[in-house]
C-alpha cells in the first residue's frame, strides 16, 4: 500500500530534525489553543527551535526508521516517552532560556468540570457580592458563610479544588460565578533530552554550587560507609590516615613511646601556661 505524500513529507521533516539537533524538550500540550500554539511556534523559531507534533505511533516509526538508516540512536530515548498528548521541541538554544520562553506563553483559564486540576484552589474569606439565594452553592462545597449587608460572605478561606484531582461541577460553577480563573494553560515541559540523556526540567535550575554540594554529600556518604565497613576507598583513606595519627598520638602521650610530632604535644601538655 503506497504511503501518502503527507506521511512522506512528515518523515522527511522528522529526519531533518533528528539530524540537526541533539537537544529537545518533551512537552505536554493539553488545553493549548491553536492561536496560542501558533504564537509559541513563532517565538521559538526565533531561537532556532522547532515544535514537532503528530501521532505518537507515526513519530515512533519515523524515529525507528531513522535509527535503522543512520545508526544514530541518541534519540531512542524518545520511544518510551511519547505517551499521551505530547510533542517535542527541538532546539540548539540554551536550555534555560528556551524553558523561560516556553513558560511565557501561559494563558489564564477557568476551572471546567471534569478536568484534572494543576494546582490547589482556595476561595478566600470575605464578601462575595452575591445575593443570599446563592448560598446553596456554598453549602454544596461545605463552605461556611453568613449573610452580611444583604450579600453572602465567606467566613474563612476554603480549598475547593485539589491538585491532580478532577474539578467537580459545583466547584467549577462557583468559581465561574466568582470570576476566578485559577489555572493557566500552555506547554508543560515534562522531560529534557540532551545527547541521548533524559532528565527532569528541575535540573536546569541547579547551579554550580548545588552540584558541588551534592558531590560533597555523596563523597561524605561513601567515606562514612567505607569507614564503618573497614573497606578503604579514595573517599575514606584521608579519614583513616587522620584517625590512625590520632591513635598513635594518644598512645604516645600515654606511654614512653614518642615520635617527632608527638614531642610537640608532650611539651605543650608539660607546660600548659606557656
Amino acid at each position: 500500500m503506497p504511503v501518502s505524500e503527507k506521511k512522506v513529507a512528515y518523515a522527511k521533516k522528522v529526519y531533518s530534525l533528528l539530524q540537526k539537533y541533539d537537544k529537545a524538550f518533551l512537552v505536554h500540550a493539553d488545553n493549548v489553543g491553536s492561536l496560542q500554539f501558533q504564537n509559541v511556534r513563532t517565538a521559538l523559531r526565533e531561537m532556532d527551535s522547532v515544535v514537532l507534533m503528530g501521532k505518537n505511533t507515526l513519530m515512533k516509526k519515523c524515529i525507528r526508521d531513522y535509527m535503522e538508516e543512520t545508526g544514530d540512536e541518541k534519540w531512542s530515548v524518545l520511544l518510551d516517552l511519547l505517551i499521551g498528548n505530547v510533542g517535542v521541541v527541538f532546539t540548539s538554544a540554551e536550555l534555560t532560556s528556551l524553558r523561560d520562553k516556553v513558560l511565557e506563553f501561559k494563558v489564564p483559564a477557568a476551572a471546567r468540570a471534569g478536568i484534572v486540576a494543576s494546582c490547589d484552589v482556595t476561595i478566600p474569606a470575605g464578601p462575595t457580592g452575591m445575593d443570599p439565594s446563592k448560598t446553596n452553592f456554598f453549602q454544596t462545597l461545605n463552605i461556611a458563610t453568613k449573610i452580611n449587608k444583604g450579600s453572602v460572605e465567606i467566613i474563612s478561606d476554603t480549598q475547593v479544588v485539589t491538585t491532580n484531582e478532577k474539578v467537580s461541577a459545583s466547584a467549577a460553577m462557583l468559581l465561574s460565578m466568582m470570576n476566578i480563573k485559577p489555572f493557566t494553560f500552555g506547554l508543560v515541559i515534562l522531560q529534557v533530552i540532551e545527547s541521548g540523556s533524559v532528565y527532569v526540567p528541575a535540573v536546569l535550575d541547579l547551579s554550580e554550587a548545588d552540584i558541588i554540594k551534592g558531590m560533597q554529600a555523596g563523597i561524605s556518604m561513601v567515606a562514612t560507609v567505607s569507614l564503618a565497613a573497614n573497606f578503604p576507598t579514595l573517599a575514606s583513606v584521608p579519614h583513616s590516615l587522620v584517625n590512625s595519627y590520632k591513635t598513635a598520638l594518644a598512645l604516645s602521650l600515654a606511654t614512653a613511646y614518642t615520635f617527632p610530632f608527638a614531642e610537640k604535644a608532650k611539651k605543650a601538655l608539660a607546660d600548659l601556661e606557656a
